[in-house]
């Protein structure tokens, strides 16, 4: 009787479980407590007969050793899960977060601030919702240039009265900063307080129909640098070093005189191209250049228009747009690309991070 009782028992432990460290002891107190099962079996060994004892002593210690076992692994079982729990984030995303990369606009500009900065530029920033005073008017633009013209500018409002020094618009270019670092720089009589040697990067828009070609939003990064006895050798030479620094030591310049309000002399400056190292082909339509950005010599009525005396002081400036370069750095044919988000087109550019 008593084996098969210690059978039963066997197999019930066997079979425990509990969920928390109370039912853990109560299963403990249940059968090996001074008033447990087994305790109560010893008891009962007393009555068995002298030929069993050595059978039935073995069968109440095996019980013992596998009821012990049977908790201690049920005590941490349920340990291991209550520090689990409690290192369980709910707030986290339930699917893997990969690494992000920067998008390419961002990779060149980082690229160019970081050229422009180690030849002593810094750096200015300005609002991108601006008056037409610092967009046009001191940029020495026209009262009725065609820049002004809402098919052209983004106009967030307009002066009943026809005055264009209270319109209000979304900057068409960065040179609306440069107006402002110049009006902040010079004392009442015209004097410089310090040499002006900034780098204006930003975003600017336009009217105009996006294509792969064009988009109504962009990015540029103008520069500045106002001093005494500033000179376009000064210039050419600052470009040329910006040229060879981001596209090879190898590369030539050169500038095509242009026009521009805000500078007089004007150009345009071309790289030779970095595809065919000038030979020709179809990315610079076999001509073997490629344009990059405009410049000049600041023009005497801005330097007045600004505060600046412009028979003391001199100065040039220059404008490049971030997509252009990217376009020429990385070969993208659509400019919508830049502004889609595309997942996929953002991981071709993780190594370049």
């Amino acid at each position: 009787m008593i084996l098969d009782r210690i059978e039963e028992l066997l197999k019930e432990v066997s079979e425990l479980t509990a969920n928390n460290a109370e039912e853990i002891e109560a299963l403990r107190l249940k059968y090996l407590s001074r008033k447990g099962i087994i305790n109560d079996l010893m008891a009962d060994f007393r009555n068995v007969a002298a030929e069993e004892k050595k059978t039935v002593g073995m069968k109440i210690n095996e019980l013992k050793q596998k009821t012990t076992e049977r908790i201690n692994a049920l005590r941490e079982q349920t340990e291991v899960a209550e520090n689990a729990s409690e290192d369980i984030d709910l707030t986290r995303s339930p699917y893997p977060i990969e690494l992000g990369t920067r998008h390419p606009l961002t990779i060149v500009k980082n690229e160019i601030i970081d050229i422009f900065t180690r030849m002593g530029f810094v750096l200015a920033d300005g609002p991108e919702v601006e008056d037409d005073l610092h967009v046009f008017t001191k940029m020495n633009f026209a009262a009725d240039h065609p820049a002004r013209d809402m098919q052209d500018t983004f106009f967030v409002e307009q002066s009943e009265t026809g005055d264009v020094t209270k319109n209000i618009l979304l900057r068409s270019h960065t040179s609306s900063v440069q107006a402002r670092v110049m009006e902040h720089m010079h004392t009442e009589d015209g004097k410089l307080t310090a040499p002006i040697r900034v780098i204006c990067p930003g975003r600017v828009y336009r009217n105009e129909a996006i294509t792969a070609r064009a988009h109504c939003f962009f990015h540029q990064i103008e520069g500045l640098y106002i001093d005494k006895n500033v000179s376009f050798t000064d210039l050419k030479q600052v470009l040329l070093s910006f040229a060879r620094e981001l596209f090879g030591a190898d590369t030539k310049i050169r500038l095509r005189p242009s026009y521009f309000p805000f500078t007089e002399p004007s150009a345009e400056m071309d790289i030779s191209c970095h595809i065919c190292g000038g030979k020709g082909c179809g990315f610079c339509k076999h001509t073997g250049w490629v344009e990059i950005l405009g410049c000049g010599m600041v023009d005497p009525n801005v330097l007045e228009l600004c505060g600046i005396d412009s028979t003391v002081y001199s100065g040039y400036a220059f404008g490049l747009g971030v997509e252009r370069i990217t376009n020429l750095k990385y070969q993208v044919s659509d400019l919508r690309m830049f502004s889609e988000n595309d997942v996929r087109f953002l991981q071709e550019f993780e190594a370049a991070r």
